[in-house]
């Protein structure tokens, strides 16, 4: 968002990164003191007016998405977002979103180039509103002149993509990209862009790099239907454990008919066994009797 124009008016001094030069005599101590001095923010004066939610969000979605990709590929890089970035002896300034590989990505509270040991790779800033020849004219020529490989404009108002690259490392002026199908070609990110809805997006063989929002969307509904299948797996296995316990029953109630019916026959048999000795002493009785009545007979 900084505007590196000094050409019209004469403008205040900013501090500055020293010279290659300069850099290159100073022992690691001074180096340190030196990076520690220069500030981590920039002035009113050198910011543009602030604008709006359409600016923050594509600038956050553009940092959000750059960073799963890469770090989810273990490649090495730092995405920065609003941080004040010193070229040596150059005018300082703060581009909207900016990529730098091979470098460790631990968070930063400025780019300090002879410092980190190496500019930026990829610079991308968001214009809604406001001056349009700062991101159209002094912003171009400004990067090519640093030797920033690539420069993108994401216009929020046209909803359209503007991009220039250099045809080389020693190239100091930028070419611009064409379209290709709606999509705009970053050979340093190995990626596309295009605007989706008034959405950045970035591409790789045709397919969108998610946002953490998305990605978080998709694991809720992953972790909605994995609770879906748990509890459909508790439920069956509940399910299941009624079944054994009442099979288990049924097999119980079966021993307890059968033990009854093995008791019934055990009564039966008895039952049959007392009729039977019943019987005989009433046959016995009744002889006893019939004895008794020849034998009084014969008496008579």
């Amino acid at each position: 968002m900084l505007d590196p124009d000094a050409t019209a008016t004469p403008q205040p001094v900013f501090p500055r990164a020293p010279s290659s030069a300069a850099w290159a005599t100073m022992t690691p101590a001074q180096r340190e003191a030196t990076v520690a001095a220069l500030p981590n923010s920039v002035t009113e004066l050198e910011l543009s007016p602030s604008e709006g939610d359409r600016h923050s969000s594509t600038k956050n979605d553009a940092k959000d998405a750059l960073e799963g990709f890469f770090r989810r590929r273990g490649k090495g890089l730092y995405v920065g977002c609003e941080i004040t970035v010193y070229y040596p002896d150059q005018p300082r300034f703060c581009p909207d979103v900016f990529v730098a590989f091979d470098v460790d990505g631990h968070p930063r509270e400025k780019w300090v180039v002879d410092f980190e040991g190496k500019g930026l790779d990829w610079v991308m800033e968001v214009h809604v509103g406001g001056d349009r020849k700062k991101d159209y004219v002094r912003h171009p020529e400004f990067y090519a002149s640093l030797g920033i490989p690539e420069y993108f404009v994401v216009d929020r108002a046209r909803d359209r993509i503007y991009g220039w690259r250099l045809s080389g490392p020693n190239a100091r002026k930028y070419k611009p990209i064409l379209a290709q199908g709606g999509l705009y070609t970053s050979e340093v990110l190995g990626l596309e862009l295009a605007l989706e809805h008034g959405q950045i997006r970035f591409y790789i063989a045709g397919a969108a790099l998610p946002l953490t929002r998305e990605l978080l969307v998709r694991l809720t509904g992953a972790m909605a239907d994995m609770d879906a299948r748990l509890e459909e797996e508790v439920r069956l296995r509940q399910e299941e454990t009624r079944l054994r316990e009442e099979e288990t029953r049924l097999r119980e109630e079966e021993a307890r008919l059968r033990e009854e019916e093995v008791r019934l026959r055990e009564e039966e048999a008895r039952l049959r066994e007392e009729e039977a000795r019943m019987r005989q002493a009433a046959e016995a009785k009744v002889a006893e009797l019939l004895a008794e009545l020849e034998r009084l007979r014969a008496k008579t």
